[in-house]
């Protein structure tokens, strides 16, 4: 693996997990609002909770996963426009396909896992 490849997978993955994880919780928790009446009042064990939003996590992440990508992707190539990297790197004559290849590896790996 080249050092162009791990630096753009390093500015990638940062903002990956983040937005991700964030998008999740998002959504673990308006499923969680919309089940409290159920849930609510019923005397009903923490530890079953816990694994309800377990499961519910589990359910949600294919949800999640593409609003991540999305996300961090522009938040990764936004930084590396911003600063002048993107443009150092096609006057060095690297191709866009070549900027972009560990990105699409990485989220090809990440759909066939995820699926």
């Amino acid at each position: 693996m080249k050092i162009l490849d791990k630096y753009i997978l390093k500015s990638f993955l940062q903002p990956f997990l983040a937005t991700f994880f964030v998008v999740l919780f998002v959504l673990v928790m308006q499923s969680l609002w919309l089940a409290f009446d159920e849930i609510a009042g019923k005397g009903i064990d923490i530890f079953f909770i816990l694994k309800f939003l377990g499961y519910l996590a589990l359910t949600l992440t294919p949800m999640a996963l593409p609003i991540g990508i999305l996300l961090s992707s522009i938040m990764a190539l936004g930084n590396l426009s911003e600063n002048y990297e993107f443009a150092a790197l096609k006057s060095a004559g690297i191709s866009l396909k070549r900027i972009m290849r560990p990105l699409i590896i990485f989220i090809l790996f990440i759909s066939v896992f995820n699926f």
